[in-house]
């Protein structure tokens, strides 16, 4: 199962977030789950360095699946929708394939 934390700070913001696990829904290579999750959470890393360029930590473990990002102080309002755009999307992929492969947690910082 995929777990997907996302890190709010006291304005509401997501600012930051942990993508841990693989969805099995599928064998390796054919888990469209893990694929489309995958999909969304590395364009929106690509995004916010491509097209933003704001600073950011990242932190990647292929063999667990782990992605851990935290946006630094001083990012832009651009960064926040990426984010948001991710979330929406995270969302939308755990209301077609269910919390069996993939759930979503919000946490305040």
């Amino acid at each position: 199962m995929i777990h997907i934390t996302v890190y709010k700070n006291s304005e509401q913001e997501y600012t930051a977030f942990r993508c841990l696990g693989h969805a099995g829904y599928a064998p390796a290579g054919e888990d469209i789950v893990c694929a489309a999750v995958s999909a969304l959470v590395i364009n929106t890393i690509n995004s916010i360095e491509m097209l933003v360029s704001d600073l950011f930590d990242l932190e990647m473990d292929s063999n667990s699946g782990q992605i851990d990002f935290s946006l630094q102080e001083g990012y832009s309002k651009e960064s926040l929708l990426l984010i948001r755009s991710l979330v929406l999307g995270l969302q939308g992929i755990q209301k077609s394939y269910g919390n069996n492969y993939i759930t979503i947690t919000c946490k305040e910082v």
